[in-house]
């Protein structure tokens, strides 16, 4: 075993490295790549734009996550004909450093999807996407979700589903020891949360000599005669984003972007990619909560920040229902109002549960760079889509009221700031505008999306991006449709598919 490097922010001459595979991107995707491929005996380097944080240097507060771990502040949106915010980290371990930690399988009917409709045969098959999804559970201590130290709101709409006779269940989450701290969205402190920055990353530097830069922005992939030779990039301060070194990658056999659904399009648009295709089929399982006012605490501050879940109306109607607990700060932006009023919801926090539908959407948009280098993302839910989230959200305050909620808060202009038990029907004419609602898109999909049609497809089949050797995409961005679930388990599921055959080719 040969020890490996990590390098942060370093300023002064061009610094130059090799490899035998450069991965883009440390999330759920390129770190699932990068392990897979370092067993396996490859020199593997790692660039992610964002920091290494430590998990006891972890903000408590979510400004502060925002400030360090948040790409850009989370001031990303998605535009069309409403403004919905774009949750993303920058850090290395990706996303899942500070989403809930949910891990759900791939569901059959989206693989079958994959095989049939966008011609992907068995690559992806059932079988292969289960072994890796085995491996993958074993090495993250997925586990149900440890009940004793959840708090009320959780427990609440687990009794409160089962009283409408929907399915429900706690959330399966790669976590070990979790202290119910509240810390999911923000980083956990206590390293419960199994995610790459604390074992395949660790692991990649020091049992297989692999590299790792930090702070590093690649600006383009180096494409040659048809071939991805490697990669161009720079470093940049974490605080105060100054510029430091440039750098240069020589990566042997192949360079893998996983620089997330919003971040692998514009990239190879910069790397000079020409594909119909490119920032095509942009998704995403968009969602908005409601809040239910109880007479007792329920304490949104006690244990994970989601713990239950119904996929009742996955198929149906395109839903996913969870529990999601807000820190102080974000649920003030959620409820909304300003001075008084906005205090005067404050003072219930104790006494608020936040609910929410996560939308299996129609809607398609695009991603891609834009003339001054940002990213520009255009996505529109459709009418139907807002019928399902009506839906979704009459079916959650319904379940409020059935634990004994004195109030709902639906969040939804058009609509009372208040209903009463007696009220709920309003959700039923509730507009089917998306201004009207308080969107929030967390699960992305597409923009380089795996296909046999070069015309609808950025990958192939082989696993290689159409016309250009050694270049290959394993992030969510690669995916061609919505899942109806959680999608961290299929991304490192599909990104550690794409390594073995790499790895075996």
């Amino acid at each position: 075993m040969t020890s490996g490097n990590h390098h942060a922010f370093v300023s002064g001459p061009k610094r130059e490295f090799e490899c035998d595979f450069a991965v883009i991107g440390s999330g759920a995707g390129g770190a699932s790549a990068a392990i897979t491929l370092a067993r396996a005996g490859f020199r593997v380097l790692v660039a992610e734009a964002g920091a290494w944080r430590a998990p006891e240097d972890y903000p408590w507060s979510m400004t502060g996550t925002m400030r360090d771990m948040f790409h850009d502040w989370g001031t990303l949106v998605a535009t069309g004909d409403s403004i919905i915010p774009i949750v993303q980290a920058s850090v290395v371990g990706g996303t899942p450093v500070i989403n809930s930690a949910i891990v759900v399988r791939t569901p059959g009917d989206v693989l079958a999807s994959w095989r049939d409709e966008h011609g992907m045969g068995d690559v992806f098959s059932e079988a292969a996407i289960g072994k890796a999804q085995d491996e993958i559970e074993v090495e993250l201590q997925i586990q149900e979700t440890d009940w004793s130290v959840v708090g009320p709101t959780a427990d609440d709409m687990l009794k409160g589903f089962k009283i409408l006779n929907r399915e429900v269940h706690p959330i399966i989450r790669n976590v070990a020891h979790c202290k119910g701290e509240m810390q999911c969205l923000q980083g956990c402190k206590q390293k419960s949360k199994q995610t790459a920055n604390n074992l395949w990353l660790p692991e990649l530097i020091q049992q297989h000599g692999g590299t790792i830069l930090s702070c590093a922005q690649v600006d383009r992939v180096q494409l040659d005669g048809g071939h991805a030779t490697g990669l161009h990039g720079y470093f940049r301060h974490p605080t105060t984003r100054k510029r430091g070194a440039d750098f240069k990658v020589v990566a042997r056999l192949g360079v893998l972007v996983a620089a997330s659904a919003t971040g692998s399009a514009p990239l190879l648009e910069r790397s000079g990619l020409r594909s119909p295709a490119l920032g095509k089929g942009f998704r995403g399982h968009p969602g908005a909560g409601v809040v239910g006012v109880y007479d007792r605490p329920v304490d949104m501050h006690i244990g994970p920040s989601q713990a239950t879940a119904s996929m009742h109306h996955r198929l149906d109607h395109g839903i996913k229902l969870e529990h999601l607990s807000l820190p102080l700060e974000l649920f003030a932006a959620r409820v909304g109002g300003a001075g008084q009023a906005l205090m005067s919801k404050l003072d219930h926090y104790r006494q608020c549960a936040m609910w929410v539908t996560a939308v299996r959407a129609e809607a398609v948009g695009e991603v891609h760079q834009t003339w001054w280098g940002g990213r520009s993302v255009t996505y529109i839910p459709t009418q139907r889509d807002l019928e399902r989230l009506r839906y979704g959200s009459k079916l959650l305050a319904q379940a409020h009221v059935a634990m004994g909620a004195r109030a709902i808060w639906p969040g939804v202009a058009g609509m009372p700031a208040e209903l009463s038990a007696d009220q709920l029907d309003l959700f039923d004419s509730a507009p089917l505008d998306n201004k009207a609602w308080t969107w929030v898109l967390s699960h992305l999909f597409g923009g380089c999306v795996f296909g046999a049609d070069p015309q609808r497809a950025v990958v192939g089949p082989d696993l290689h991006v159409h016309g250009v050797r050694g270049l290959h995409v394993v992030d969510a961005s690669a995916l061609p449709t919505t899942l109806g679930v959680n999608p961290q388990h299929t991304i490192m599921a599909v990104a550690r598919v794409t390594a073995e055959r790499l790895a075996n080719a």
